[in-house]
């Protein structure tokens, strides 16, 4: 033991010599400040969650639209019919086409034989009651689409956009890929019954998400309550507009093989969540379970945001870098629903390295931070690199190589 100390004495000595001062110059790195926490005051003693209301439904869900938490459901996975609820989808990709430039809002769009015979007022189903063979704005088409749920403008605009129904399909299956719905497939614009024509209700809530997150000004158009076309004056079939001022949006739908369908928006101070309800009984039905599960979800829940993107969540030690420190953070918001009065419970922890070395790239992962309450993940994201550590230079990179073997003991 005396002989190996005496041995590290003299290397450190004989190093310091070596490198002329150059190395001690530049100090070990030191540790960092721990990572941001949730509040640490005594918790109070929270109230249980009550369950959440019965649901007559073959499948449905309530979700959180900034955190993306399921707050509750059953059958989440289970693969549905989405009858009109596949307008939403149409939406999105008429809005994503024109946001690329590829269509404009005053597009004249034709009312094609094939649109009105499949669709029209002719058929069984919703329809906007533009006439055949006649042209009108794009945007007045897709309010008939979603205003008045008709089945004839939602294929007139898959005509006009990508010149068949068929390649309108391939469209919608791309967008929903991109969105991450990975459990559906779409083969028209409407959501009459076909085969190989699904998706689920955790999949149409991604959807919802996506239309109010990344085309609001198209989004809007649920909120409308009626729509005119000629004589013809139609209202909307959310039952919810008029129920609920917070309610705006999203979408109802029903055939004989989905049921009683509605996907459900509301917005109540900095809170928005989204309901979907498939394989209701009724119309009455589908809005009264709807709404409740909004309100429970309101009332028994709330979310937090706990670390911004570009914020440092913590500054970890970095050996032989050009400077000692590395400041980790998210590369998104990390937000979390739970149950109200429980936030004080939340507890962060990182999985971090135990060594770092230089060099470390901006946006490199380097671990996860994770929250749990009662021992239960509720959020995680990854910990990336929020600056650049480029190499050191000779002497301080050999003087931390001899640290790292000292402390490796």
């Amino acid at each position: 033991m005396r002989s190996t100390a005496a041995f590290r004495r003299f290397a450190v000595t004989a190093l310091a010599t070596c490198a002329l001062g150059f190395a001690f110059a530049q100090d070990a790195p030191r540790p960092g400040p721990a990572p941001a926490a949730a509040a640490a005051a005594e918790p109070a003693e929270a109230l249980p969650t009550p369950p959440p209301p019965p649901v007559t439904a073959t499948a449905w869900l309530l979700m959180d639209y900034e955190s993306g938490q399921i707050l509750a459901g059953e059958n989440i996975d289970q693969r549905v019919e989405p009858a009109s609820l596949t307008k939403v989808l149409t939406s999105y990709v008429i809005a994503a086409e024109m946001k690329a430039g590829k269509i404009s809002p005053d597009d004249q769009v034709m009312m094609t034989e094939n649109a009105w015979r499949k669709g029209g007022a002719g058929t069984d189903g919703s329809y906007s009651g533009f006439p055949v063979n006649q042209t009108a704005p794009l945007v007045d088409m897709e309010k008939g689409m979603v205003v008045q749920s008709g089945n004839d403008a939602a294929i007139a605009l898959a005509e006009h956009v990508a010149g068949s129904e068929e390649a309108f399909a391939a469209l919608m299956n791309a967008y929903a890929r991109r969105i991450g719905m990975k459990n559906s497939n779409f083969v028209n614009s409407h959501g009459l019954s076909e085969p190989d024509h699904y998706s689920t209700p955790r999949d149409l809530a991604l959807l919802g998400a996506a239309m109010v997150r990344d085309f609001p000004e198209q989004y809007a158009y649920n909120a409308i309550k009626e729509f005119t076309v000629g004589p013809i004056t139609q209202r909307n079939r959310n039952l919810l507009l008029w129920r609920d001022q917070s309610v705006d949006g999203i979408k109802t739908g029903h055939h004989s093989g989905a049921g009683y369908c509605l996907m459900a928006s509301a917005k109540r101070g900095d809170q928005r969540l989204i309901s979907v309800v498939m394989g209701s009984t009724g119309e009455s039905q589908r809005a009264n379970d709807s709404l409740a599960l909004l309100n429970w979800g309101f009332r028994f829940h709330e979310t937090h945001r706990l670390y911004d993107p570009s914020k440092p969540v913590s500054v970890q030690k970095v050996w032989k870098g050009k400077v000692n420190e590395v400041a980790l953070g998210v590369d998104a918001p990390l937000l979390v629903s739970l149950p109200r009065g429980r936030y004080d419970q939340l507890k962060p922890s990182m999985d971090v390295p135990a060594t770092l070395v230089a060099p470390i790239a901006r946006g490199q992962e380097i671990g996860r931070v994770r929250v749990t309450l009662d021992g239960k993940v509720v959020a995680e994201r990854p910990l990336v690199a929020l600056e650049e550590v480029a190499e050191a230079g000779f002497f301080k990179r050999l003087w931390h190589e001899f640290l790292m073997w000292w402390y490796a003991d």
